[in-house]
């Protein structure tokens, strides 16, 4: 159900020295980006705040940066310039996969990726290709900057490693050629729907073996997880459907699924072995290697 949002104070922030000012000194506060996911929480009361922060005139932080061994994209880079970005297509294609799934066209033109990072849902679609890509956050406060690798940035359901004055200022990911990637999400729709279950992989190959190995979940635990055993297993053994098939299983030990509304915890379970099973397929070609079987 539906309330009318409960008043507060609105401010805006114009640069980011003047939002870490802001936030330095309010108290009971909400930062608004693209304001898909905060303005609908304000209305159900999911948060009742004293104070609202607006970003999204702040033009410095948003930006998407090629240097070379690592690309940098501003907090409040919409989703939608991501999905599109000839270098992310080119460099790090499975966070534009996984973008292109998410919502629809129009609010991907308004949401940015650091409000889907920020808003600490499990089921967030750019953490998986995130944190395969061993990317790295920014976070900024008056006292300076602070980076947190992604797979400690997200505490719990809407729970981030953010202190109260901190800001997300920039993601950065390490550029790694030869990768293999791949991004496959399933919901309850073909589009514009929330994960049941997601998953990223990434892979690397030498000599028909498996030299590195990550794989991702979103939607099966209280965060986006990695697969950890999966990832173990796999190193160093040959390239072969029956590993990827025994590998796939192990996801079960690194998840912890509740039923819900959009599913059952023994269908994400089930669904998360045969997503990450095609996933590492689908990696594997995508980088020419052939499934020995």
């Amino acid at each position: 159900m539906f309330y009318r949002i409960p008043k507060f104070n609105y401010y805006r922030a114009n640069t980011l020295d003047e939002v870490l000012d802001l936030i330095n000194k309010l108290e009971n506060f909400k930062v608004l980006a693209g304001g898909t996911d905060l303005v609908i929480d304000l209305k159900v009361r999911r948060y009742i705040v004293k104070n609202v922060v607006d970003i999204s005139k702040i033009k410095e932080l948003s930006y998407i940066a090629d240097d070379g061994n690592k690309i940098r994209i501003g907090a409040l880079t919409k989703l939608q310039l991501i999905a599109e970005s000839p270098i992310i297509k080119e460099k790090v294609p499975v966070l534009a996969d996984a973008i292109k799934e998410m919502a629809s066209w129009q609010v991907r033109n308004i949401a940015t990726i650091g409000g889907n990072l920020c808003n600490a849902s499990p089921a967030a679609d750019t953490a998986p290709p995130l944190y395969v890509l061993n990317a790295t956050l920014k976070l900024v406060s008056k006292k300076g900057v602070r980076e947190v690798p992604i797979t400690e940035f997200f505490l719990g359901p809407r729970k981030t490693a953010l202190r109260s004055n901190e800001l997300l200022k920039e993601i950065v990911i390490p550029y790694e050629p030869g990768c293999g990637t791949s991004f496959l999400k399933l919901g309850r729709r073909n589009s514009f729907t929330l994960s049941v279950v997601a998953v990223a992989t990434l892979v690397k190959v030498e000599e028909n073996k498996f030299t590195d190995v990550r794989i991702a979940l979103n939607s099966v635990a209280p965060t986006p997880v990695r697969a950890k055993k999966a990832e173990k297993f796999l190193r160093g053994k040959e390239v072969s459907l029956n590993n990827i098939v025994e590998a796939a299983k192990l996801v079960l030990h690194d998840i912890s699924p509740i039923s819900d509304v959009r599913a059952s915890a023994e269908y994400r379970k089930d669904m998360s072995v045969i997503l990450t099973k095609d996933s590492l397929i689908k990696s594997l070609t995508r980088i020419g290697v052939k499934l020995e079987r």
